[in-house]
């Protein structure tokens, strides 16, 4: 039996990279999943079959997760599809590095809204389900830059940390009805995003990363299953690192 069992999962922004890695881990624990996508339906749908070779029910929805709306018809309509959600994970997110003089208020309000207002959406449209469950485990993708900084990612950094706080207040909130809410920050991992690199800009990660080598998206998934499942269900309001001692 896997540890995540005929439980159900939402995953927001699973149709590549971390968010692709963790529909597929999940289904391989036994969960049935739904996750979200933005723009390319063969992707999505691509991640769905492979995912639910495992066994288990997967489909993907196009949403936006940015839109109060969008977010509200999306719970809506999978709590009507599974019957019920036992685990959110909040993984959208887009950047829009550049340094703060030369940043518009369009690269500011996108990333903010895509990010972080986006944990909000969710949340608050799928928390209602899981205090009448009376239970249920909320994972918000965070970052390294969120906790650090980075130069060139004022953007991104600011709705990662975001992320953090509003964490560590949901957790307090809801923690009496056996909702948990955790956050993730990941280093530096290998995916589509970092594969587009300059090698000697990857080259100079490595050199800051005490264990000299890069993430993978499965280090990230990993650590999602397991505040997914009932092995975590004392944790929460945490923030757990993937990122090889960068923050140490």
């Amino acid at each position: 039996m896997g540890l995540l069992q005929d439980k159900v999962a939402l995953i927001t922004g699973g149709s590549r990279g971390i968010g692709a890695a963790i529909v597929k881990r999940f289904a391989e624990e036994g969960a049935h999943v739904a996750f979200t996508y933005a723009s390319s339906s063969e992707k999505a749908n691509a991640v769905a079959e492979e995912a639910s070779a495992s066994g288990t029910t997967v489909k993907a929805y196009k949403s936006d997760a940015s839109s109060y709306e969008q977010a509200e018809d999306l719970c809506k309509t999978v709590l009507a599809d599974f019957g019920k959600v036992d685990i959110l994970i909040n993984n959208a997110g887009i950047t829009r590095d550049t340094l703060m003089l030369r940043m518009s208020e369009e690269q500011w309000d996108k990333v903010i809204e895509v990010n972080l207002k986006s944990v909000f959406n969710l949340t608050k449209h799928m928390l209602r389900s899981m205090l009448k469950n009376r239970g249920g485990s909320i994972i918000n993708m965070s970052s390294i830059v969120g906790v650090t900084g980075n130069a060139g990612q004022a953007n991104y950094s600011a709705s990662k940390a975001g992320i953090i706080g509003f964490t560590k207040s949901i957790a307090k909130e809801v923690g009496s009805r056996n909702i948990r809410c955790n956050a993730v920050t990941p280093g530096f991992i290998a995916t589509e995003m970092t594969d587009a690199l300059d090698e000697k800009v990857k080259e100079a990660y490595m050199t800051s990363i005490p264990m000299k080598k890069l993430g993978e998206a499965n280090d990230v998934a990993n650590i999602c299953v397991f505040l997914g499942s009932d092995m975590s269900k004392y944790v929460s309001g945490q923030v757990v690192s993937v990122c090889g001692a960068l923050n140490t």
